[in-house]
């Protein structure tokens, strides 16, 4: 069963259970998965799922870190809420050692010699860590890592 089926089974075990946080994040999730089809003017494929539903989680991030500052418990509480119903469709995250040897065989693969090859080692790495890392944090360690090899 595709992603985008076990969140329409997932809608649906929500809505017969009356769960309407769940109920509603889902909905949301569909409906971003449906514009973008409309967008792309066919079906998306697991990684475009995976990548929307990553979006969606860093629009949640923001989100939680603005009200947050505005004073806003109740919402940070309710964006926290469906920031972990969201995660519930991404495949575990890769803890940093791990970011680090894909890191490693990127910059091995591409044969990498400095910095100002992170262009070609992101390109190569993204699609590995595609909803299980966050691309900033795989920026900046590929950064760290390439200026070593160059210094």
């Amino acid at each position: 069963m595709g992603l985008k089926a076990q969140i329409q089974e997932a809608t649906k075990a929500a809505m017969k259970s009356g769960d309407r946080l769940t109920l509603s994040t889902l909905r949301f999730l569909l409906a971003a998965l449906h514009n973008e089809e409309i967008k792309e003017r066919r079906d998306l494929t697991e990684e475009e799922v995976l990548k929307a539903i990553s979006s969606l989680c860093k629009q949640g991030l923001d989100s939680i870190e603005q009200f947050r500052k505005g004073g806003r418990h109740d919402l940070v509480e309710k964006e926290e809420a469906e920031l972990g119903i969201l995660r519930g469709f991404l495949p575990q995250a890769l803890t940093e050692d791990e970011v680090r040897t894909l890191i490693r065989s990127s910059i091995d693969q591409v044969g990498a010699t400095g910095i100002q090859d992170l262009g070609r080692v992101m390109k190569q790495i993204m699609p590995k860590i595609a909803g299980r890392a966050e691309g900033k944090r795989v920026n900046e360690l590929a950064r760290e890592m390439l200026a070593v090899e160059q210094g």
